[in-house]
């Protein structure tokens, strides 16, 4: 070997020359599983933002909604099911279904109650249209074949709030991801803290490797080590909490806003694999993080 050869790490790994210590460890341990919990929490938030943007977007781009308002002289029930038959026959269109008098008190029943609605009050009437995948909804033609019906009727073809809801999901996304590099820097924050104290808790051994030769790069090599296997099991831990909670949130509860920001586990493994690298990824950071506070505190010292 010559004088210039690094040598390699010892044979117990880094344990033989930097030996566990349960009472610095088990607190970094802790407050790492911690971190990478609420990492995984927050990727999962911004991934069921996603999924739930996608499929409410889809539901509303395929659907159109007209409201049949009542004329003098007229039937409104009448005038609503002619405006279902007229969409029903026209290209792109799925099915059409004129809703009644009751479903629209219904509507207004939050705002006006059950018992105030006279039965004289001309409500206007609900045709929903399903649209078939793909297809641009014929406003156009629907508004016209109304007017030529004499049907006075207005289409809505829900675009607003499709916007509406594309933005509140980037809204969310960004949220949920800024979060998360904010949790990967309070990480890396965290190990660097805890290199710089464990090197100075054993800077006896450290003196003794440096007296014998070994470089800067062998040192951090055994830190880096250590604190990789550290990230990774408090890595596995705290991901694997972040997947029991999802699960029962998501499962302990069926209203809406309950589980908008948890993802859909059914037939996707993508969010298993994306809990599955956290363990690594939180491993990749303490490692990086500790080589480069121990590197820099070894530049000073020497």
């Amino acid at each position: 070997m010559s004088e210039f050869e690094i040598p390699p790490p010892p044979k117990g790994g880094a344990g033989a020359l930097l030996p566990p210590d349960a009472g610095r460890d088990r607190p970094l341990f802790i407050v790492a599983a911690i971190l990478v919990f609420l990492a995984c929490i927050a990727a999962l938030g911004a991934r069921g933002a996603w999924q739930q943007s996608q499929r409410w977007t889809e539901d509303l781009q395929t659907s159109l909604t007209v409201q049949v308002r009542p004329v003098e002289g007229g039937s409104a029930s009448e005038d609503a099911q002619r405006a279902a038959d007229i969409a029903a026959a026209m290209d792109g269109v799925a099915n059409a279904t004129a809703r009644d008098r009751a479903h629209a008190e219904r509507l207004i029943a939050p705002w006006l109650g059950t018992e105030n609605i006279p039965d004289d009050l001309p409500l206007p009437l609900i045709v929903e249209i399903r649209l078939e995948p793909g297809i641009e909804a014929p406003l156009d033609a629907l508004r016209e074949a109304f007017d030529e019906a004499g049907i006075n009727a207005s289409v809505d073809d829900h675009s607003r709030w499709a916007d509406a809801v594309r933005g509140a999901a980037t809204r969310s996304q960004t949220l949920a991801l800024a979060l998360l590099a904010l949790l990967a820097g309070a990480a890396a924050a965290v190990v660097a803290f805890a290199s710089r104290a464990s090197l100075a808790a054993r800077v006896d051994v450290i003196d003794a490797l440096h007296l014998c030769g070994a470089e800067d790069r062998y040192i951090a090599i055994l830190f880096q080590r250590r604190f990789f296997m550290l990230g990774l099991k408090s890595g596995a831990v705290g991901a694997i909490i972040a997947v029991i909670v999802s699960l029962l949130v998501g499962t302990g509860s069926q209203a809406a806003d309950a589980s908008f920001f948890l993802p859909s586990w059914e037939n996707n493994p993508f969010e298993f694999l994306l809990l599955a690298i956290a363990p690594l990824l939180a491993g990749a950071t303490a490692a990086l993080s500790a080589r480069l506070a121990v590197i820099t505190d070894l530049g000073r010292r020497w």
